[in-house]
């Protein structure tokens, strides 16, 4: 019995320690900044062809900063986690230029009984000053002190009042996705491998002082927005 107990709890670690050392790994799946800026290009692409995401497609020019993760990984076995990394850019307010992307890690744990795994790509509209302020933090979690929401999906679907609207794709469907208490900081080696020396997240985003050519072909798909374009939050 004793022996049939302890074969047990040998084979509970090892599933609990695959899943918890496997997920971080698929998650950074990315071993360059370059890599991750292509990809996310390509998941950008997507989003803007899916015949779903009209609203999408319509009010992207409004947002004053774009987050794209295009592998975002979820899943677990008594506990859960997810992660994955992403790149950020902004648009000027005044002059309407997209800057060069910055990068950063998104992740969150819970705890519970859930099995399986799942990968998902998100893209997150920063539609406020006050959301594009909380991405600049060092350290910010998504629901803290500023509004989200999913994501408008359909042909018919409303304007949403919220300061980041979150959308994703998981296995070739797309829909609105809950990011609440997801942790999001800086990734400050990738951004001075990027650029070739330390940078500040505040002089790629706003000053826009840095710029790395490789990613001209995703900030040509970027588009400018309307001029009498409304705010949707504050």
């Amino acid at each position: 019995m004793m022996r049939s107990h302890r074969l047990f709890l040998i084979a509970m670690v090892a599933i609990l320690a695959t899943v918890l050392f496997r997920v971080p790994a698929k998650a950074d799946y990315y071993g360059e900044p370059a890599e991750l800026v292509d990809r996310a290009t390509s998941v950008y692409k997507g989003f803007l062809a899916d015949p779903n995401l009209e609203w999408f497609r319509n009010n992207v020019g409004s947002a004053r900063g774009i987050l794209i993760v295009p592998q975002m990984l979820r899943g677990g076995f008594i506990i859960g986690g997810s992660g994955g990394r992403g790149l950020l850019v902004a648009q000027d307010a005044a002059t309407n230029k997209w800057s060069s992307p910055a990068f950063y890690s998104m992740g969150s744990v819970s705890v519970g009984f859930q099995i399986g795994a799942d990968v998902s790509e998100i893209i997150l509209l920063i539609m406020t000053d006050r959301g594009l302020d909380a991405m600049l933090s060092t350290d910010y979690k998504i629901g803290a002190d500023v509004a989200i929401a999913a994501g408008p999906i359909g042909g018919s679907a409303k304007a949403q009042t919220a300061d980041i609207l979150a959308f994703g794709r998981s296995q070739g469907a797309y829909g609105g996705v809950s990011l609440e208490g997801a942790a999001i900081s800086p990734l400050v080696d990738w951004n001075a491998r990027y650029y070739g020396q330390p940078v500040q997240i505040f002089d790629i985003l706003i000053n826009q002082k840095w710029n790395n050519r490789q990613a001209d072909s995703l900030r040509q798909l970027l588009p400018k927005p309307r001029r009498n374009a409304q705010p949707l939050g504050r």
